[in-house]
């Protein structure tokens, strides 16, 4: 940076505080939208809990796939949880201002579950294509610690993707304007807010996020090419139904997922296009981890059996305790 740019930094009224302008001035839906998001966020909180303690406590579902399902749920839980309690508050006290350094915390905890979701999902295809393509031997790949190494794998990577770029980007100094057209904090609008020279942040967040997004796009799509490759050579009409059926809620969430989050970071940021990426915005973080738990209770017939047998014993138990 030169001495002139300094001095423009230096004279400029560095900010302490975003504003986060959501959806716009819509006063006369403010409550509608705040019960609207209050209820997704408990149901998604409780359906993706409602999984986890299903997958910990039916001994059928212990098995490589609901593990994975498992650590999907805690994921959507958490990544939920970053962005939807901030929205909720401002959409209550209409309070739309955030720290620089909460700002920055919930682009950190938002960037590290996205991407760990995305490898998350990438192991998830995989284990998938083993044991549709590979099912001989299916049982010796995927045994207790391979599947331990590939879930603790895609949150190792993305714990140091996310510092490495929030460790650069709390280095630079805010000088205006402080607003942030979005409902949560993004890391391209605080690039554009840096008064500092944000070349090397901006080339490291192309690199990561080249790494974080398409690169296990692409190893999900190659998975699923092989395996409806392999699905389409059963001869019988049964077997391509049951083999299909062991993947295809995996393959609506990716779908849901990575349709909305690549439409997002395509479209140009400009005028209605912007509101555009709000919406799309709304699909992968707030929708997705809502339709999640339905998509794998409603088309699953182990998590419905275990389901079942959870009410059964909550019926017994109560009945026996009024008696």
């Amino acid at each position: 940076m030169t001495l002139t740019q300094k001095a423009e930094v230096y004279n400029r009224t560095v900010i302490t505080k975003f504003i986060l302008l959501g959806f716009g001035n819509l006063s006369e839906l403010q409550t509608l939208l705040f019960f609207l998001f209050l209820v997704i966020y408990i149901v998604t909180v409780a359906g993706n809990m409602l999984i986890v303690a299903l997958v910990v406590a039916d001994q059928h579902l212990h098995t490589p796939m609901y593990f994975f399902l498992g650590n999907l749920s805690c994921l959507e839980t958490c990544y939920s949880s970053t962005i939807l309690p901030r929205m909720l508050a401002s959409l209550l006290t209409g309070d739309r201002t955030i720290s620089v350094s909460g700002c920055i915390l919930q682009f950190y905890c938002f960037s590290f579950l996205a991407c760990a979701e995305c490898y998350l999902l990438a192991v998830m295809s995989y284990d998938r294509y083993l044991a549709i393509c590979k099912p001989l031997h299916y049982s010796a790949f995927m045994n207790g610690r391979f599947c331990l190494l590939l879930a603790a794998g895609p949150c190792i990577w993305a714990l140091l993707a996310s510092t490495i770029t929030v460790c650069l980007i709390s280095q630079s100094t805010f000088c205006g304007p402080s607003e942030i057209d979005h409902f949560f904090c993004d890391l391209s609008p605080l690039i554009k807010l840096s008064c500092n020279d944000a070349d090397l942040l901006e080339l490291l967040s192309f690199i990561l996020t080249t790494i974080g997004v398409p690169f296990p796009f692409l190893l999900t799509l190659i998975s699923y090419i092989c395996i409806i490759t392999t699905i389409l050579r059963i001869p019988s009409t049964t077997g391509k139904k049951k083999a299909f059926s062991t993947c295809s809620s995996h393959l609506i969430v990716v779908t849901i997922f990575y349709g909305t989050i690549i439409i997002v970071y395509i479209l140009p940021d400009t005028g209605t296009l912007r509101d555009l990426n709000k919406v799309f915005s709304v699909f992968y973080t707030v929708l997705t981890p809502l339709v999640n738990p339905l998509i794998y209770s409603l088309r699953n017939k182990e998590v419905k059996e275990a389901l079942r047998k959870v009410i059964n014993q909550w019926i017994v138990l109560t009945g026996l305790k009024k008696e």
